[in-house]
């Protein structure tokens, strides 16, 4: 069965494809059982390769660089890390009608937050603090730059489209202050720090949880050097009350990077709405989360 198509450029994928990929370029795991993971994940399709590898597959030209970028730099970045991260294996080239490099990674054990849920929210904010700060603090010499490791202006445009391709979906009351929040995070100072390295993507869907503990972080396709504002992104897609002041207090960000935050993760969310109103609901719960969060606060 074909991966369950989101964008009109998407590539066909479906664990046929990925059976002859993997015959003609990596044979010694051509008897392995693979199967499709159901995923949420809109950049790649993923499938699992015998007990131990994972398969990623991207869906879109956007992505195609990923599965290179990943393997350069994962095994570079984890030995400082206070958590698991996918260890890449292998990068396969395009072959059998697939257009772009794909990867195999080890399999990773645990459950997505998106199926899911923390023990402890406290206990978990701290933790993921701190792999924030610790990537952040590995020397990003030779970095590639982050996409959203950007100021905020550029995403002014599809922000405000955003808001206007939900009227009539949220309350007006509702579009209006988050409007208003949209409008003072851009007016928060910019960050005049050397860049540092970021993941980009904090969603519930790229955190692994075992026996209600936090264990990884995966899908690093954003990973890049910027200002890490945008990974406060958790602050409001996570956590919230005692949980919220914690994650603050434990990744050291001044008043300025936090509304820079709170952009980041309000336009993301309010970006994901309109295009996957109907196609995504895993995501679409959690960009209502964040921005009920945003509200709320």
């Amino acid at each position: 069965m074909p991966v369950q198509k989101m964008h009109a450029d998407e590539a066909d994928i479906d664990a046929a494809l990925v059976g002859r990929l993997i015959r003609a370029q990596f044979p010694q795991w051509s008897d392995l059982p693979l199967s499709r993971v159901p995923s949420a994940g809109t950049d790649n399709a993923l499938f699992r390769l015998g007990p131990d590898l994972a398969v990623r597959l991207p869906r879109l030209p956007h992505s195609a660089g990923q599965a290179e970028k990943e393997a350069h730099w994962l095994p570079r970045l984890a030995p400082h890390l206070p958590l698991a991260v996918p260890t890449p294996v292998a990068v396969g080239e395009p072959g059998a009608g697939y257009p772009w490099p794909w990867s195999i990674c080890r399999w990773l054990d645990g459950e997505t937050l998106t199926d899911s849920a923390f023990a402890d929210p406290t206990a978990a904010a701290v933790a993921l603090a701190e792999f924030i700060t610790a990537l952040r603090r590995i020397d990003p010499t030779d970095g590639p730059a982050a996409g959203r490791g950007t100021p905020l202006a550029p995403r002014d445009t599809p922000t405000r489209e955003a808001l206007t391709a939900l009227r009539g979906r949220l309350p007006e009351d509702d579009l209006k202050t988050l409007g208003q929040v949209w409008e003072e995070s851009l007016r928060a100072p910019s960050r005049q720090k050397p860049p540092v390295w970021l993941h980009g993507d904090l969603l519930p869907g790229n955190l692994l949880v075992q026996q209600g503990r936090l264990s990884a972080v995966i899908d690093f396709g954003t990973l890049g050097t910027g200002d890490p504002a945008v990974d406060l992104l958790p602050a409001w897609s996570l956590f919230s009350g005692e949980s919220r002041t914690a994650f603050r207090n434990a990744v050291d960000t001044d008043e300025a990077a936090w509304s820079r935050g709170r952009g980041w993760a309000l336009s993301i969310a309010l970006i994901i709405m309109p295009y996957y109103w109907n196609t995504n609901p895993v995501l679409m719960a959690v960009a209502r989360r964040i921005v009920g969060e945003v509200l709320a606060e």
